[in-house]
């Protein structure tokens, strides 16, 4: 890896693996970091191309220089996700942030129902995103109403799942790959997905895997990227 500082200037797009635990702010902060630190910067643009939950791991599209302009239309291509759904509970936030709040029988789930299930979540479909995410709703996000034990009433969205495939069953975890539209949580697809297994069930694991047709195999994470820019003579 060699790059200038013209480079960055000019435009890059550099993807990163995000880690565990790591927020999508964060791992923004480090390349910039990076970046002026290398270059002996002031300033330079840098930004995401959609965010990734600490609790995710997976492909971070990110811009640098004149290419930040370029970060709405990254934002609108098709995404692929691989992750796991826990069965027989449900979570406020639809994913390990918060503790179980119900459970839920499991006996009658076979990979019959599963298999049978998934269709019912392919094509164009109305999808209530989750009370603990970062949508506006009269000037204030969403999962600050949720944290204030606040009832807020949320309005279904169109999404897009053009895949949806079962990649493993070994209850209570059901292992998946969806690729979907911008504006898909994955989360608000796990808790769907409980329900109609006549169950419950929450997010337990989630990592994104591309973003139109960038792919995270090809991606380095933030540590790494900082580590080879800067050992550059």
């Amino acid at each position: 890896m060699s790059y200038s500082e013209t480079e960055f200037k000019d435009g890059k797009i550099l993807l990163i693996d995000k880690p565990l635990k790591w927020s999508s702010f964060q791992a923004v902060n480090k390349i910039k970091w990076a970046l002026k630190k290398k270059f002996d910067l002031k300033k330079i643009k840098v930004g995401h191309a959609g965010t990734l939950d600490p609790l995710a791991t997976g492909l971070l599209v990110i811009c640098t220089g004149k290419f930040t302009k370029k970060i709405p239309e990254l934002q609108g291509q098709i995404k692929e996700y691989t992750g796991t759904i826990t069965v027989g509970a449900t979570r406020p936030s639809y994913d390990m942030e918060t503790e179980i709040d119900e459970t839920f029988k499991t006996s009658h789930i076979t990979n019959e129902l599963i298999t049978e299930s998934v269709p019912h979540f392919i094509g164009s479909i109305e999808q209530y995103p989750p009370v603990f995410s970062a949508l506006k709703k009269d000037g204030k996000r969403l999962y600050e109403f949720a944290r204030e034990g606040k009832e807020v009433e949320i309005q279904p969205r169109t999404i897009e799942i053009n895949e949806f495939e079962i990649t493993r069953i070994a209850l209570p975890e059901i292992d998946f790959r969806v690729v979907c539209s911008k504006g898909t949580y994955i989360r608000s697809l796990a808790h769907d997905f409980g329900k109609k297994l006549g169950s419950g069930a929450y997010l337990s694991a989630l990592r994104r895997t591309k973003i139109g047709d960038f792919n995270v195999n090809n991606a380095f994470g933030p540590e790494q990227f900082t580590d080879d820019l800067l050992a550059e003579d």
